[in-house]
């Protein structure tokens, strides 16, 4: 699939419905935006673990993530598992 776009005075541009409805981009996520040659690459960010519910039905934040992280971190440093 190839649509062209503008870009605006702001150098912003519009995703067509065509490709948002087709990756399933929704307002909110995150996009990676690469630079290949002369090619720019925009693609939907995967796999973000602060998406995910905890078994409580509520979103894991990202001090929940870094505390997490930061125990885990102590363990091994002390020889725990």
């Amino acid at each position: 699939m190839s649509v062209e776009v503008k870009v605006t005075r702001n150098y912003q541009i519009t995703i067509p419905y065509e490709v948002r409805q087709k990756l399933s981009i929704k307002m909110g996520d995150k996009l990676i935006v690469k630079v290949e040659g002369d090619k720019i690459i925009i693609q939907k960010k995967r796999g973000d673990i602060s998406s995910l519910n905890l078994t409580l039905g509520r979103k894991i934040t990202d001090e929940e993530i870094n505390d997490v992280i930061n125990v885990a971190g102590r363990e091994i440093a002390r020889g725990g598992s």
